[in-house]
């Protein structure tokens, strides 16, 4: 018998179940199957396709660190692009035979024999030795919780759920929120519709993207010379290690970052009052830091106005803004955000009945950011703190994914029937995470944003810089799990 011979099923086929089917094979398993729900791979960039969507990070740093693509238009790419490069990957990985589209596994039950069972939405069921849970955390969109918004008279829906069938040119769209989505969806509407209000609760930094296009020379100079492509992913994720600076409290980036923001606010906008509006009342990072080079053009328009009032109500005609100002409109857009830890999208129940859902709405920690007690053989791909700031997404999930295949083969060589996370590794984990998130302005008491718990937990992100998690990943030992025969 191999080494490599749990069954293993990894839920999602977006960037991080492509990663692990990756690393799967590389290290020699064969019986695995990566379910996914929608009809194609690609996870969000997939799902989603509403105007201007985007990725705001450097596009050629936003790649798998063994599949650069040379082909990007731009240094910012938007969807399609994104699209079409992971679902190349899926191909061009073998990963095909292995992808089980239009399934949606539903609940999962872990079998104290050391397996799960695992259910689909069609009533079909499975058995395997080991989970992944590659579902992502930008999936379950989050409404506003106000009343009336089923009273809408209107078309209405959120940002994840496009509805591309209706001409919005002669009509007057609000939209709700004027975080990541919306500073990308605005500036469309702007172009194309007759009139734009944008409710702001708060304020975000955001910085120009100063997006450039690549001529055809360049990108077959990408193409031909490895080297120049591997020294611009370079240089691009460096300007990652730039963000994490300025998100450290007390780091003189941090004031560089706000200064070179306000900066650009002074002169995309002339009307002092709106400036006001729109500079933000926290320090930079407390939110998600955004780019867009027409998101503060498009708010100066004649039909387009910015209200800096939160959401109180949705009425039949339109809105009611916090201080009970009415907005008729035509049609309302959600711009707001996901439901993160949202980990009721399936049903887990693990060892003992204990339920996923349940647990993780207690104490949304991880063990490194990837496995949490009473769930033996379950592991997550980006788990509570299971990413970091300074390097792009796919960096995170390879080094997140690497540790958990080690695992699994030590789970296979000692002919263990299960692996569990020791409690007692844990519970050390999280509490030495603890005092760190406040080094951070996203996980600092003056800062409120969902990034931040009231207890002053920050489950979202990792306290701390690439190398230090590497180090601390690369030293997760099996003697912190429990392997049963």
């Amino acid at each position: 018998m191999s080494k490599a011979q749990s069954r293993i099923a990894i839920i999602g086929a977006g960037p991080s179940g492509l990663a692990a089917g990756h690393e799967l094979l590389a290290q020699g398993f064969s019986a695995f199957t990566i379910f996914e729900k929608a009809d194609q791979p690609g996870g969000t960039w997939h799902n989603e396709s509403y105007p201007g969507l985007a990725c705001d990070v450097w596009a050629h740093s936003y790649t798998f660190s063994y599949a650069p693509n040379p082909d990007w238009t731009a240094s910012f790419v938007e969807q399609p692009e994104i699209e079409a490069y992971l679902q190349r990957c899926a191909r061009e990985f073998g990963l095909s035979p292995h992808i089980r589209t239009a399934t949606q596994i539903t609940r999962m039950q872990y079998q104290e024999e050391g397996f799960w069972t695992l259910t689909s939405d069609q009533g079909d069921c499975f058995e395997f030795d080991i989970v992944i849970n590659a579902m992502g955390n930008q999936h379950t969109p989050l409404f506003p919780d106000v009343p009336g918004r089923e009273q809408f008279e209107g078309p209405s829906w959120h940002s994840t759920d496009w509805n591309h069938d209706l001409d919005l040119s002669d009509l007057h769209v609000a939209v709700v929120g004027s975080a990541a989505s919306a500073v990308q969806i605005v500036p469309e509407l702007a172009r194309t519709t007759k009139q734009v209000t944008v409710l702001q609760r708060s304020p975000n930094w955001i910085m120009p993207r100063g997006r450039k296009f690549y001529s055809e020379k360049k990108r077959k100079l990408f193409k031909n010379v490895p080297l120049y492509l591997r020294a611009t992913q370079k240089a691009q994720r460096a300007l990652m290690g730039l963000v994490h600076q300025a998100a450290t409290v007390g780091h003189k980036r941090m004031d560089q970052f706000e200064k070179r923001a306000l900066q650009y606010i002074d002169r995309a906008i002339l009307d002092p009052d709106l400036r006001e509006k729109v500079t933000p009342k926290s320090r930079f990072a407390c939110k998600r830091g955004l780019v867009s080079d027409d998101f503060y053009p498009a708010l100066t328009q004649p039909h387009v106005e910015l209200i800096d009032e939160g959401l109180e109500a949705v009425r039949p005609e339109g809105l009611t803004t916090s201080s009970g100002r009415h907005i008729d409109c035509d049609v309302i857009i959600y711009c707001t955000g996901y439901r993160i830890l949202d980990f009721d999208r399936i049903e887990v129940v693990g060892s003992h009945g204990k339920k996923l859902a349940e647990q993780m709405k207690q104490a949304p920690e991880a063990y490194k950011g990837i496995a949490v007690p009473n769930f033996p053989n379950y592991f997550f791909a980006v788990g509570p703190n299971g990413l970091v700031l300074n390097v792009p997404y796919f960096v995170t999930v390879e080094q997140n994914i690497s540790t958990i295949v080690r695992l699994i083969l030590e789970k296979d060589v000692a002919k263990a029937s299960s692996i569990a996370i020791k409690p007692e590794a844990h519970q050390a984990y999280n509490d030495w995470m603890r005092p760190r998130f406040p080094l951070f302005s996203w996980g600092d008491g003056s800062c409120n944003s969902y990034y931040r718990f009231d207890d002053g937990r920050a489950p979202f992100l990792f306290p701390g810089d690439f190398k230090t998690y590497k180090t601390l990943q690369d030293r997760s030992d099996i003697e912190d799990f429990y392997l049963m025969a």
